[in-house]
Parts: structure tokens; sequence; C-alpha cells
């Protein structure tokens, strides 16, 4: 089990691994959704392109364009905050693949981008009224990160490195990282991304949650799959059996989390309806980790994550606007 292993407090880095993808935001209604073939509030992956461009093709609603993908989200977020922050991924020698690596650098995150002949993966989320996004995925580029590029010396000072689940369709991918992860002395954390995710991997979840991870981050569903208990207690008890700090998301009322045994509640912050929930678990843990690797207390980690998920839902897309940052900061202070 991955237990009881110390940060080193000299670090503050925040290392990201994931997929380089761009997200097409729309906003549709339930007819729109069902017509889609959506899973609502899942991800389906789409083996090309043309199947996104013919959805988008059948609305007369105009797509809100913005560099995503799960880790890539989280990342951003920790760079935003003034974290030293990297992310690690493959886009595709195109007008996305720069509008990708552009926006890293605006906020203050170090690109290690491998490239590629084929187009930049990208995302297509129908938002619903009620802020649901149910997601279509081509992966493009993104999915050709090879097991052999990766080395420790990505993670080189890395305090923590944070996965996204995704990569667990990538099983040879996804150990490589892990394992230049645990060389490098980091940290590991990894959000399970989606409930269907979860279940598509469960083969292999356990095994790597126990060996390799230390911060496990679920929602309600994700964590209902895995541990296969829908009472809150149980499923929480379930995720911090196997690592050392476990996090449970249960939505408008917060989050309860777990370290090394010891429960606490967070509440919601903030007060306003959601307007669209994309990259709200992106951006909670952009704050509870950087909390975590700057030594917050874990009730403070959880409050700062709880302040970046709020923030995020008050408008379209998985980029909080400046003024949402700057009462973000304010909250720091």
């Amino acid at each position: 089990m991955a237990k009881g292993r110390k940060k080193d407090p000299r670090k503050k880095l925040i290392v990201g691994i994931g997929s380089a993808l761009v997200d097409i935001l729309l906003l549709e209604d339930e007819e729109f959704l069902a017509s889609s073939g959506a899973q609502k509030g899942g991800m389906t992956l789409v083996g090309n392109s043309a199947f996104i461009e013919s959805t988008l093709s059948k609305t007369s609603s105009k797509p809100i364009i913005v560099p995503g993908g799960s880790a890539c989200n989280t990342i951003l977020g920790v760079g935003k905050l003034g974290g030293p922050a990297r992310f690690i991924g493959k886009r595709g020698n195109d007008e996305l693949g720069d509008l990708f690596e552009t926006s890293l650098k605006k906020h203050n995150v170090e690109p290690v981008l491998f490239g590629s002949t084929s187009p930049t993966g990208r995302v297509l989320s129908i938002i619903t009224p009620d802020a649901q996004r149910s997601m279509f995925t081509f992966l493009g580029a993104s999915s050709e990160t090879k097991p052999e590029e990766i080395t420790a010396a990505h993670f080189q000072d890395a305090a923590l490195v944070h996965i996204e689940g995704y990569l667990l369709f990538s099983e040879k991918l996804l150990m490589a990282a892990l394992k230049a992860a645990r060389a490098s002395s980091a940290l590991i954390s990894l959000d399970l991304a989606s409930f269907t995710v979860v279940e598509a991997s469960k083969r292999i979840l356990s095994d790597v949650v126990n060996e390799f991870v230390d911060i496990v981050i679920a929602n309600e569903d994700e964590a209902r799959v895995f541990t296969g208990h829908a009472d809150e207690d149980k499923a929480l008890s379930a995720l911090a059996a196997m690592a050392d700090v476990a996090v449970l998301k249960i939505g408008k009322r917060g989050s309860l989390i777990s370290n090394l045994g010891a429960k606490v509640k967070v509440e919601r912050m903030g007060s306003g309806a959601a307007v669209d929930t994309t990259g709200a678990g992106d951006l909670w843990a952009s704050g509870f980790l950087y909390g975590f690797v700057n030594d917050y207390p874990i009730d403070a980690c959880g409050r700062l994550a709880s302040a970046c998920g709020y923030e995020v839902c008050q408008v379209v897309g998985a980029s909080i606007p400046e003024e949402g940052w700057q009462r973000i900061r304010k909250f720091l202070r």
C-alpha cells in the first residue's frame, strides 16, 4: 500500500501528466443531448474528429473553444494560484496545438509537450441547462505519448505528480508514469475522472491505487462504482484503506476527506447556482493539491479546493476569469 510516504518540504512543484486536449463547449438542451447519443454525465471516446464535427453541424449554438484535459485544467489552476507547475503531454503540430501550448505559458505553467503529425486531441462537451456536461473525446495526438518517452527526469524537483484517471485507458503509459514519478520520490495523486473510466478499468484500478497512489480523488458516482458502496462513509473508508489521503466529493454538499484515517467534512463555498460544471473537479483538485504541497491543514486544503470548484462553476468552461481568481486569492490571504 502507498502508506506513510512523506512530502519533501523543500519541494513545491506540481507536475501533471495527461491528455493535451482542446475543449469545445456547447450549450444545448436535453433533446439535443439525447439525439447525440451521449451518456449523460459520462465520457465517450470517438475514433476521429469527424464525429465531433458532424455533431457540431447540427447545432445553431456557437461553441466556446478553450484548452482542456483533466490534468491540464488542474495544473493551469495551480499556476494561477501562484504555484510552480509543469504539464506533460503530446500535441499536434497544428493551430489547436499552438493554442494549447500558448495557454499553458500564459498560466505560468512549464509545457513539456511532445509533438505529433496527428491532430491535437479535442473534447466536445455538451452542457445541458442543469449544468451537467456530457463528453465526446477524440484523443488524437494526445493518445500517442509512448511509455518510453516518460522518464524520472520529467518529474525532477516535483513535490507531487498528478495523474488523470483517463490514463487508465493507456495501461502501459500509466505504469510508466507511475514508476517514473515514484523514482523521482514525488508523491502521486490520482483523480478518477469519470464513472465510465472506473467501470472500464476496474481490472487494474485497485492494484494501481494500492501500490502507487498517495492521494485518491473521486466523486460520488466514481466512488460507488470503484468501491461498490453507495453509502458515503463506507465508500470513503474503502478509498482510505488504499491511500493516505482519500477525497469524496459530494456535489453541492461539499466534500469528505480522510487524511491518515482522520475524517473531515468541508462545506460547499458560495451560494450561486452552477452555470456549467465543466472543470469543477479539476479545479477542485487545483486548490486541494496547492494547499497540500504548501502544508495547509487538510480542512484548509478542502476549503481552498471548494472555492476553486465553486468559481469555475459560475462560468462556461474550465477557465476561471480574473475576478474569480481575485476572490480566491483574497480567501488565501
